[in-house]
């Protein structure tokens, strides 16, 4: 049995977070990172039947294309992510009456729709990238058992060679999207790349307002890195956890995001909200192909 301090279940019966009940949940499930985002994500579906909110998580389950998906906000950050993703897979795969895992488990599609900022000269702003691995800056993986079997140990240490890497900092760790899921994007709209999830917006992604950064060059060291020809295409701050822990709990997870800001060339698009509407509507049409 799941302990009560362990797995928080509100009185109405809704997840401690979250706020949504099992029945909310569908198998199919959006995550954007801004609130606002979620309704977005909603005004394509074709009909909408439940709506939750506390504090950062928003979510709306409709349909859209027939099939049934949830469009759920995480807020900035993998330490979200903790929370989102052992909540969703506890709504599918735990009985709230016993407490208990579910006898028969349920594997959930997850999309990650969201903006970044390119690490390539030739990423133009507005351009779309799909994620096929995920490098993780956060450390959130190393509190689970289990997870140097997921992890491209060979790529995190050639990553860790070329950046000279602080032994100080977190040990950054690789994640492969869904295969499967990755094939669905597997269209000219999409450049393929890697994403680095970073645990802030500001030092963590070489950015200096007033505090200088312990590396200066971290942003030429990731645009020239180069591992068995994969090259590091953009930022972001979500991706690794969601890849992560998706991956242990037996989950299917896929990243796509608009380039927003070219990190190299310095060019940005302060008026994206078009741009991300495009990539809403052409995720959707992927992920129920």
């Amino acid at each position: 049995m799941i302990g009560e301090s362990e797995l928080i279940i509100n009185n109405d019966g809704s997840i401690f977070h979250l706020h949504m009940k099992p029945e909310n949940l569908a198998e199919k499930i959006i995550l954007v990172g801004d609130p606002g985002r979620v309704s977005l994500v909603a005004s394509f579906f074709d009909r909408k039947e439940t709506s939750t909110s506390n504090r950062e998580f928003v979510s709306v389950t409709g349909t859209y294309n027939h099939q049934r998906i949830t469009a759920l906000s995480t807020g900035i950050g993998t330490d979200n992510i903790d929370i989102v993703i052992n909540e969703l897979d506890a709504l599918a795969n735990v009985d709230f009456n016993s407490r208990l895992p579910k006898q028969e488990l349920t594997r959930l599609d997850i999309m990650r729709i969201g903006t970044s900022g390119g690490l390539q000269p030739n990423l133009p702003v507005n351009s779309f990238v799909v994620s096929q691995k995920s490098i993780g800056f956060d450390g959130i993986l190393h509190f689970y058992s289990g997870a140097k079997g997921i992890c491209n140990l060979e790529f995190e240490k050639a990553l860790k060679t070329q950046l000279s890497w602080k032994s100080e900092l977190p040990s950054p760790y690789v994640i492969d999207a869904s295969e499967e899921l990755l094939q669905k994007f597997d269209v000219p709209e999409f450049y393929k790349g890697i994403n680095i999830s970073a645990p802030g917006f500001y030092g963590p992604q070489g950015r200096v307002v007033r505090l200088p950064v312990a590396n200066p060059e971290i942003n030429r060291q990731l645009s020239e890195f180069n591992y068995k020809g994969f090259k590091i295409t953009n930022y972001e701050m979500e991706s690794s956890a969601i890849y992560g822990l998706s991956h242990l709990l037996g989950h299917r997870a896929i990243t796509v995001c608009a380039v927003i800001a070219n990190r190299i060339t310095g060019k940005v698009n302060d008026s994206y909200h078009d741009t991300i509407s495009k990539l809403v509507k052409m995720a959707l049409d992927r992920f129920t192909d």
